[in-house]
Parts: C-alpha cells; structure tokens; sequence
C-alpha cells in the first residue's frame, strides 16, 4: 500500500440486529476486531456510535460490506446496508464511505469460531465482528493489489 494514503480504516457489517466494526492498523495491513453495535431502526444511536468509533479511530476510510446474492445481484439486505451507508457518510463527512462484496462472511466468521471451539449461541456478538474483520481484511487485500 505505498501509494495509498497511511491511515487506519473501519469495516462495518451492517446487520439487521447488530452491526460488527473492525479496525485496520494505520499501514493498512492487518484488520482487527472492534466492537458489536446494537443496531436502532428508529434512531441514529447506532450511526451516532460508528461515527464515535471513526473519531476515536482517526479513520480515513470506512468500508461497508454490500452483502450481495450469489449470484452477485442486490437484495434487501443490501439495499439496507446501502441505505446506513448513505447515512453514515452523511454523519462522517469527508471521510468516504466506500462498499465491498462481503459474500458468505459472515458464513465463514461462523465456521471460523465454531472451529475454534466457540459455539454460535455464545459467539453472536464476536461473530459480527469477525465478519467485518473478514470484510476489510478482504478490502485491504484487494487495494495492497
């Protein structure tokens, strides 16, 4: 990444229940766990939490995951994920909010955790986060290009 700008980024999976975060370090090399964010329908708290998160981090980036069909096609919930995206960026000005394919993530995060020795019921919260780790680990890989 030597001729991207040094900086951290946040990953964000947008759930309809939960919204996983996770953290680059400033080189853009590895991607790391943040946090688990309710996620409010109703009200801004959840983008108001992200929007601390990006403070607190000094983010330059944020990317969220675009959780498309196998097929590569745009459902419902990547209309929501797009939706608090666009609301995200309006909080967050003038970091960017850029989208990344985040197919099967948190499908892999699941098997991930269960291989580890964690079961599902106990790792709701972490798998959020491993998600989105998942989603920015990927991102990171794919801009290092």
């Amino acid at each position: 990444m030597s001729d991207r700008v040094r900086g951290r980024r946040l990953a964000i999976d947008v759930g309809s229940v939960r919204i996983g975060v996770a953290s680059s370090d400033p080189d853009g090399i590895l991607a790391t766990p943040v946090e688990t964010v309710a996620r409010t329908v109703d009200s801004d708290t959840d983008i108001r939490r992200i929007t601390d998160l990006v403070a607190e981090y000094e983010a330059i980036e944020v990317v969220v995951g675009m959780p498309r069909t196998l097929r590569g096609e745009k459902g419902a919930a990547a209309q929501a994920a797009e939706e608090f995206g666009g609301r995200l960026a309006e909080a967050i000005k003038p970091v960017p909010v850029v989208y990344s394919d985040e197919r099967l993530t948190t499908v892999t995060a699941t098997r991930a955790l269960r291989d580890s020795g964690r079961n599902a019921k106990s790792s709701r919260n972490v798998i959020d986060q491993a998600a989105a780790v998942q989603i920015l680990q990927g991102y990171l890989d794919m801009v290092a290009r």
